[in-house]
């Protein structure tokens, strides 16, 4: 097991946060590690593969999300919607903190909380708490688009994912398997 844990980034507008958080949750459990995954802002009922392949039961990765209902392009304008989303999110990650603190899983990853984070839908406070709360042997990933400053100062690696070429701007749509 990890000797120390230390708190991982995945930002930027390029395309293989969520991805490169997977890879390494597969490899966490195949050496052994006991790994939680928790979805923001990416419903239960959403279509996503990883999920589906986890779901199969050959890894031991638990994985939930945050069920709260959430549209990326409008609920961001709705202040109800906002306000909802707020309140789930500091209850999950309060509840996430003492699962860190009493060393439940060995890595935990925040998929999409730095993206909640820049549009002010979590708090930099609640991050840090699970962040200091935590056994010093649990690893924290966090993903997301748009890393303040501040949250790059509690981490102990960043990587930023730049988009240089998409195949959305030539108009492909999202592929089942490749993108969800």
């Amino acid at each position: 097991m990890l000797e120390k844990g230390l708190v991982q980034i995945y930002t930027g507008d390029g395309k293989g946060k969520t991805t490169a958080a997977f890879g390494l949750a597969l490899r966490a459990a195949g050496q052994g590690h006991k790994v939680l995954i928790y979805q923001f802002l990416k419903p239960a009922s959403l279509d996503i593969g990883e999920r589906f392949a986890l779901q199969l039961g050959a890894v031991r990765i638990r994985v939930e999300s945050l069920d709260v209902p959430w549209d990326m392009s409008q609920s961001i304008k709705d202040e109800k919607a906002v306000s909802q989303m707020q309140t789930a999110i500091s209850e999950v990650l309060e509840r996430i903190a003492a699962t860190g603190e009493k060393r439940f899983y060995d890595l935990l990853i925040l998929d999409e909380i730095v993206f909640c984070l820049s549009k002010g839908l979590a708090k930099l406070e609640d991050i840090k708490n699970i962040i200091d709360k935590r056994d010093s042997a649990v690893e924290i990933v966090l993903t997301g688009r748009g890393a303040t400053d501040d949250l790059i100062a509690l981490a102990d690696l960043v990587t930023e994912m730049k988009n240089v070429k998409h195949p959305f701007e030539k108009g492909i749509s999202a592929r089942r398997g490749i993108e969800f």
